[in-house]
């Protein structure tokens, strides 16, 4: 009975060790991932500089055509696949983190 229990309680600091390491590397690499479900800021910068290069460049504007139209970037949707990886990434994240959790639950309740 008690090499039973020490043994459990080997198997779970090999489960802590390895879901710590695989949960910082996919911590890394979700740090990275996230960017591609936001807007890039510098893709509306140049959207409205594009614009106003517009404006400067054609004298017979007038100023009342420029305010009575205003301009919106278009609208953003990130990619399909990119919001598959973060997802899956994410789930990968929950998993293993419940896994390092149990396994603390199986080290407390062996002792």
């Amino acid at each position: 009975d008690e090499k039973m229990t020490h043994r459990w309680q080997k198997d779970a600091d090999g489960i802590l060790i390895f879901t710590g390491l695989f949960s910082a590397a996919l911590a890394a690499l979700l740090t990275v991932s996230v960017q591609d479900l936001k807007p890039n800021p510098q893709d509306t910068t140049a959207f409205y500089l594009a614009n106003i290069y517009q404006l400067l460049a054609d004298p017979n504007i007038s100023r009342a055509s420029i305010l009575a139209t205003p301009v919106q970037p278009p609208v953003f949707f990130p990619p399909k696949s990119a919001v598959l990886v973060n997802s899956l990434w994410f789930l990968s994240l929950v998993i293993s983190l419940t896994s390092a959790l149990l396994a603390t639950m199986l080290q407390q309740w062996a002792r």
